[in-house]
């Protein structure tokens, strides 16, 4: 690998996959195991108890209860809180036990696995200098049929790593055609550098995808086509009209797209500023695993 390509991407690491008890779980499991296949890279999955979630707040017991009536109740709450972590250690434990028997089935895998306790983003930046790529799915266990929303972790994640993230759809197959949407930023080009230093889509044809007028051909397309075509892809190049979302969107749904490439959030603090982006509707939008890049 040349020294161009390293400063592109992390060669060394894992993919991490961060696992929650949701529809999504078995479908992060199987695209770790197929991004960690493709890259030749470790595989480990993790699962965070959040202790706000895991366990019941503090109680206010003061009020007109007698001393003996307090000391009673708060024994039940100590008792009902180790009770919660017991449950939530347990299915944490279950959870990873069955995504490492899945990776090791379908793509003949063996993994690792980490149980934590604490936020998750937290974790996951914990072990971030040692991972190539994070995998998470759209939605968690309190998103599953809130389709327009997305998880509530999965934006803090992608706004807080500066590894790729991968999200997975609710079912997994594996890609076989993927699409860049490019608009000659500074983020898209080096999203293209990136694809083409990798080996996680190598091979695999590409839909390179920019919205402009179709009567002339926009600024800096036939510079991602040539390094898209000179790192080996076989690229079809494809310039729409539309707000962008929209255009995106329309496109997978017209064309056979297992998984979209496109441009991560930035790191601005302030989130009013990213509601409405282009990444956050293809995500909520599209149907198909997304892969951000910055």
């Amino acid at each position: 690998m040349s020294a161009t390509e390293t400063t592109l991407i992390h060669a060394d690491g894992c993919v991490l996959a961060a696992l929650d008890v949701s529809s999504y779980s078995a479908s992060v499991a199987e695209m770790a195991a197929w991004a960690a296949a493709r890259l030749g890279a470790p595989l480990e999955f993790v699962h965070a108890i959040d202790r706000s979630t895991a366990a019941p707040g503090k109680q206010n017991l003061s009020g007109n209860l007698a001393l003996g009536d307090r000391e009673d109740l708060l024994a039940e709450l100590t008792a009902l809180d180790e009770s919660r972590s017991r449950v939530a250690q347990e299915s944490g434990r279950r959870l990873l036990s069955q995504a490492l028997a899945l990776a090791a089935q379908s793509h003949g895998i063996k993994a690792e696995s980490r149980l934590r306790h604490g936020a998750l983003v937290d974790t996951l930046l914990e072990f971030e200098s040692e991972v190539r790529l994070f995998v998470i799915g759209k939605r968690g266990e309190h998103a599953d049929f809130a389709k327009g929303h997305l998880g509530s972790n999965l934006e803090r994640v992608v706004r807080a790593v500066h590894r790729p993230v991968l999200v997975a759809a609710r079912s997994f197959s594996a890609p076989q055609r993927f699409l860049i949407a490019f608009d000659n930023s500074a983020t898209t080009r080096r999203c293209i550098e990136m694809v083409c230093a990798s080996p996680l889509l190598r091979d695999l044809p590409c839909n390179l995808l920019m919205v402009g007028e179709s009567s002339s051909e926009p600024e800096g397309l036939e510079w991602a086509r040539e390094q898209l075509s000179d790192a080996g892809f076989h690229v079809d190049v494809h310039v729409v009209s539309g707000p962008a979302d929209a255009a995106i969107a329309k496109h997978v749904q017209e064309q056979p797209i297992d998984l979209i490439v496109m441009g991560a959030y930035g790191h601005s603090r302030i989130r009013s500023m990213i509601l409405g982006s282009t990444t956050t509707e293809v995500l909520r939008s599209c149907l198909v695993p997304v892969l951000l890049l910055r």
